[in-house]
């Protein structure tokens, strides 16, 4: 990471970085430089006060993510080769791990930041009308199409398009997909006219696709497609020492929202430790969050969820 800014220059250029951004109308290049901004602003203020009211130690992030493991230096050093890349990612990793984090740190971080990012979840839209989402449709074309409409990858073009779950994309979808990739074009539902676009794709998936394909629900040439660089994300039982750090920055956004900082004493942090997660980060933050709404000020291990006292 680089050397980080002085904290009376902040100010001046998240300032000078506004003023461009109004000139240009780059409203998402000035959300990069504030991101990059906080990123900065972390590395050198004290993190939420813990214990006894010492400050602790900075909390370790790279790409907007939190984490110092081996784990997980191993997944930012990756970042740090395909970030300014236009090559596809595909993101593997169990639900709850960040995967979409990391396709904002991809998007916000390289090359393509100052354009759109458009993110969709396949497993969570109908599959009649997926394809609508995706590449638009025009009016009249289907009940309910009552004006024309941009699909995702016309709205980000020049951007990047994050798929999550592409594992649960319909076969006769993914065929459509594979083509876009193909071609750099989508055609609108009801339309016999071209659109061509410009755009990254990532995608993610908490399943198996390679087993997928050999099972034939998965096209292997999307898959080969989609695979040019594969990012594995650790589940949080495999990221050692990063559950302190997790629940240090979560201490910090639950603040914001409850006007205190909620305290966590050793004995909750031990058994915050020892739990496996088998829902990973999500799960965490959950937890905080309950447990910070039941305490009376600090967290004990006496305010955790039964499971993770026993």
């Amino acid at each position: 990471m680089s050397t980080p800014l002085p904290r009376s220059t902040w100010s001046e250029v998240l300032r000078a970085h506004l003023a461009q951004a109004r000139e240009r109308d780059e409203l998402a290049e000035f959300e990069r430089a504030l991101l990059g901004v906080l990123e900065q602003a972390r590395a050198v203020l004290p993190a939420a006060s813990m214990g006894q009211g010492s400050p602790a130690a900075p909390i370790p992030m790279q790409f907007g993510m939190v984490g110092k493991s081996p784990a997980m230096q191993k997944v930012f050093a990756l970042l740090e080769k395909v970030v300014d890349s236009d090559v596809s990612v595909l993101i593997q990793g169990e639900t709850g791990t960040g995967k979409e984090l990391v396709a904002r740190a991809l998007h916000h971080w390289g090359a393509r930041k100052s354009k759109p990012f458009m993110a969709e979840n396949c497993a969570a839209v109908p599959a009649e009308l997926l394809e609508s989402e995706l590449f638009g449709h025009k009016r009249g074309s289907f009940t309910g199409a009552v004006s024309d409409r941009d699909g995702h990858f016309v709205a980000a073009n020049g951007g990047t398009v994050f798929l999550d779950e592409i594992g649960d994309m319909p076969l006769a979808m993914q065929a459509k997909l594979l083509r876009v990739l193909q071609e750099g074009e989508v055609r609108p539902v009801g339309s016999n006219k071209i659109v061509k676009v410009d755009v990254r794709v990532v995608a993610a998936s908490n399943r198996d696709l390679r087993a997928m394909c050999k099972a034939g629900t998965f096209r292997e040439d999307l898959y080969f497609r989609l695979n040019v660089i594969t990012v594995h994300l650790p589940p949080l039982r495999e990221r050692t020492g990063d559950v302190r750090h997790l629940v240090r920055f979560l201490q910090t956004k639950l603040a914001q929202e409850m006007g205190r900082v909620p305290d966590v004493d050793e004995s909750a942090l031990t058994a915050l430790e020892r739990w496996h997660w088998p829902g990973n980060v999500r799960e965490l933050e959950n937890e905080i969050r309950r447990a910070a709404a039941l305490s009376q000020g600090t967290i004990g291990s006496a305010d955790l969820s039964p499971q993770l006292r026993t």
